[in-house]
């Protein structure tokens, strides 16, 4: 059985006959949360799976530059955490017809309401890189989530698949390898050593 199918049936086995199950899949920048997240909802039932993803929460870039932290964004303080907390609450509720804010990489801003959450939906797959983070307020997040899968890169292989993704957006490579040092690498280094203990770790090596 594959790390993935071996998630599944994990997350499946510990749901139960419960109603909602909400999933943590956390980890560093560049470590492959939303590729897991997207597999994961191929082998769950289909219909039943939504994958809520937290950088809807960023705060937008006006708002960054207003408070001096352009240059961090995608650090922990650059999200709407009460607003993400809040979704993470009606989740949890079985509110119906919940609106989720997805974030577009392509235009660096999130979407209010871009997609919906319906009542029918059984497994919810958050993913994120600071869900498991021991700090406060993030550490308020830990009764939210029913199971928790954190994905545990090393730092050289964050490294690259940072700078690529940074080339593929057209940055200049000296410009994109500065990003990835000043910015990406601190907050990897932070989800890496300040998290809370996971139900199930995927290490590198195993098949995304």
């Amino acid at each position: 059985m594959s790390a993935i199918a071996s998630i599944a049936s994990a997350i499946f086995k510990r749901a139960g006959k419960s109603g909602r199950f909400v999933v943590a899949i956390a980890g560093p920048p560049g470590a492959g949360k939303s590729t897991l997240s997207q597999k994961l909802r191929e082998l769950l039932p289909e219909g039943a799976v939504e994958v809520v993803p937290m950088d809807g929460f960023h705060f937008d870039d006006r708002v960054l530059e207003s408070r001096g932290m352009r240059a961090r964004k995608g650090s922990p303080e650059s999200f709407d955490f009460a607003g993400f907390e809040a979704l993470l609450k009606r989740i949890r509720a079985g509110e119906p017809d919940i609106a989720i804010p997805l974030f577009d990489r392509g235009m660096e801003l999130s979407r209010a309401a871009a997609a919906i959450l319906g009542t029918e939906v059984r497994f919810v797959l958050v993913e994120g890189n600071y869900l498991l983070l021991d700090e406060e307020p993030w550490a308020r997040l830990a009764p939210l989530f029913d199971f928790s899968v954190f994905l545990d890169v090393p730092q050289g292989v964050l490294e690259r698949r940072l700078l690529a993704r940074w080339q593929e957006h057209g940055l200049p490579d000296e410009e994109a390898r500065a990003k990835v040092a000043s910015n990406d690498l601190p907050n990897a280094e932070r989800v890496l050593t300040r998290r809370r203990a996971a139900d199930m770790i995927m290490g590198d090596g195993e098949e995304l």
